[in-house]
């Protein structure tokens, strides 16, 4: 059974003035998390150090959905995020993913470094999640860990109020005059807004990802 583990490591959280508040806000993110995807989750999703989250889904389906809801829920906080795909060598524990072991947890550790290391060596983060198979390589990974790199690059130039429109519309949906009233705004305004911050391309992208770490599953 191809499992797929997925860590979260807290950026700069030992610079963080409200570390505590941030740990129990992202508790309650976990929590929505372990509701919402019961079914599809081996290993509930829990904080396993101070400044560090895992879990363990059952397949890769929704994996970029949950890893942008926490992205999304716990912003301004910036996470390294680790995806791994395969098995697990130890007993799968529901209730908790903390002491779970296997490839899948290998892979997931090894990005969540690789993510660490590049931010060392470039003074800059060229992406915040990566996606491995442990111990393999395949064209198809590399074009999603390519994906992963150009959707932050998207991120990182939104302006505050690009950022909260195009959430806004990702998470209720409808069409620009109801997230106009959403957002306490003119249909004109949220108009502009997708518009600029690229959200068209950058919602088909996320569309495309979110199949292609699914299609992994069928690979293996």
């Amino acid at each position: 059974m191809l499992y797929t583990a997925i860590i979260g490591d807290i950026k700069g959280s030992k610079k963080l003035n409200n570390r505590k508040e941030v740990q129990r806000k992202l508790s309650k993110i976990l929590g929505e998390i372990n509701s919402k995807y019961e079914s599809d989750i081996a290993s509930t999703f829990s904080i396993t150090l101070g400044d560090e989250f895992q879990g363990l889904l059952r397949s890769p389906r929704y994996t970029l959905e949950i890893v942008k809801y926490i992205q999304t829920k716990m912003y301004p906080v910036i996470f390294r995020i680790g995806i791994g795909l395969g098995d697990i060598s130890t007993d799968i524990n529901p209730g908790s993913a903390l002491g779970a072991d296997g490839p899948a947890y290998y892979a997931a550790r090894e990005m969540v470094d690789v993510l660490h290391e590049t931010e060392n060596k470039n003074k800059s983060a060229e992406a915040d999640i990566r996606l491995s198979i442990y111990n393999e390589y395949s064209f198809e990974i590399e074009q999603i860990n390519t994906m992963l790199a150009l959707i932050k690059v998207i991120e990182d130039r939104w302006k505050p109020e690009q950022r909260l429109t195009i959430w806004d519309m990702i998470e209720n949906g409808g069409s620009q005059q109801e997230c106009a009233v959403r957002m306490k705004t003119t249909q004109s305004t949220v108009g502009r807004r997708l518009i600029s911050g690229n959200y068209y391309l950058y919602y088909r992208s996320l569309h495309i990802l979110g199949r292609a770490i699914e299609l992994l599953e069928g690979e293996k």
